[in-house]
């Protein structure tokens, strides 16, 4: 009697394993990019899709996500908030349910409003928003979304970072604050005169100047302006060719102020340097390749021989990475599954290790203030743009000191 019921037994035992483990389909996620792939800010969109498609073509090389694999599709929005609309609506119809966008935080805000109504009105068929650069800090503030997750620091965080540099240099006295005009760029201008009032009360504001996005052609009149107040410090979130355009004015207009910016290492900036901004321009991001410690090295050389151009944000590393961990600690690409494996979530980056706070859905990380130096194969071994320049690490703020408290009230799905 044994004898006949072991088969029967290890039937049942074989079943029973099946249905307490499910088999999961591979499945081939299509993600889509929203930003601008035409137009003045078009090179800065093209690297950074480029950048996401490189580290997903990786993730799906070495199974990050298990047997899912990643495929990130351009959609350009000519870095305008309507056109975004349209596109969002465009890339949701054809079936996409993630989405990354970064240039722009007014597009950002369009993109967040309309993720979170088309959620509300289609349970089941839910989106969920990837930020790698729109800094706004209401995106993870009064407008916080369980939707949307920012893989960059907000505009805050990176002030924090920036002015703890600042405060300890006494060489500044009159500062000049220059910005685009949007959300973005009035929440840095904002966000200097806090910082600085509160570390150095000393230093004067001698100016505070927004101008159109992705329209001024010419900054000389800009930078005439700065020279004239004396300031010896310049503070910009000016971002692609606006940055570009307002350095290469201020290198020909001899102006010898140093430059403390957000996006001096993005597409065209560094060609606008040169030598000229040596010393001179200092920048805050979240990872930088060169100095002691630095990883990464293998992706900055591998996108380089891919594409000849440099690989800069890191932010598409740290995203795919916590998709990939979400896919498989959920054991499903189901938006709101994913959502909330996402939440709290530690992956270790290229950075360290970071984490997604549960109550804001801001990406925590530790900051980087570097100045624009010449290569010397030790603490600057990556150029930029081929200029023979590059970042030297002055400062890395640890993630406690650059983090930033939330006024989020997060609304989650039942």
């Amino acid at each position: 009697m044994t004898f006949k019921l072991r088969p029967v037994m290890t039937a049942l035992a074989i079943v029973s394993a099946f249905s307490a483990s499910p088999t999961v389909h591979a499945e081939n996620v299509k993600v889509a990019f929203i930003d601008p792939l035409s137009g003045s800010f078009a090179p800065v969109g093209q690297n950074i899709l480029k950048s996401w498609q490189y580290i997903a073509d990786m993730a799906n090389k070495e199974k990050w996500a298990g047997n899912h694999t990643f495929e990130i599709v351009g959609f350009d929005n000519k870095g305008s908030p309507q056109e975004s609309l349209t596109v969002l609506k465009a890339a949701i119809d054809q079936g996409y349910r993630y989405i990354i966008q970064g240039n722009g935080s007014g597009v950002g805000l369009a993109i967040l409003d309309a993720v979170n109504k088309h959620n509300e009105r289609n349970p089941g068929k839910e989106v969920v928003y990837l930020n790698y650069a729109a800094v706004d800090p209401d995106l993870t503030n009064s407008k916080c979304s369980f939707w949307h997750f920012r893989f960059d620091a907000n505009s805050d965080m990176k002030m924090e970072a920036m002015t703890s540099l600042m405060e300890k240099d006494q060489n500044i006295k009159k500062a000049y604050i220059i910005g685009q005009n949007y959300a973005f760029g009035h929440q840095v201008a904002k966000a200097a005169k806090d910082y600085l009032k509160r570390k150095r009360a000393d230093v004067q504001i001698v100016g505070d100047d927004l101008h159109p996005i992705g329209q001024v052609k010419d900054f000389a009149p800009y930078v005439a302006k700065i020279k004239a107040s004396g300031a010896d410090t310049v503070i910009t979130g000016n971002w692609g060719a606006d940055l570009a355009l307002l350095i290469k004015a201020a290198k020909e207009a001899g102006l010898t102020a140093n430059f403390y910016t957000y996006y001096a290492g993005t597409t065209g900036v560094p060609t606008a340097m040169g030598a000229a901004g040596e010393g001179r321009v200092k920048t805050v991001s979240y990872w930088n390749p060169n100095g002691p410690g630095a990883t990464g090295q293998a992706i900055v050389e591998g996108f380089k021989k891919k594409y000849n151009d440099d690989y800069s944000v890191m932010a598409t590393y740290t995203g795919v990475a916590m998709l990939s961990k979400a896919f498989k600690d959920a054991n499903s690409t189901d938006p709101l599954k994913v959502a909330r494996a996402m939440e709290g979530m530690k992956v270790q980056s290229l950075n360290g290790e970071v984490e997604m706070r549960k109550s804001d859905h801001q990406l925590q990380q530790p900051l980087y203030i570097t100045t624009w130096t010449k290569v010397n194969g030790k603490d600057v071994k990556y150029d930029q743009e081929n200029t023979g320049y590059g970042w030297k690490t002055d400062r890395k703020v640890d993630t406690y000191i650059a983090s930033q408290p939330s006024s989020c009230q997060m609304k989650r799905p039942d």
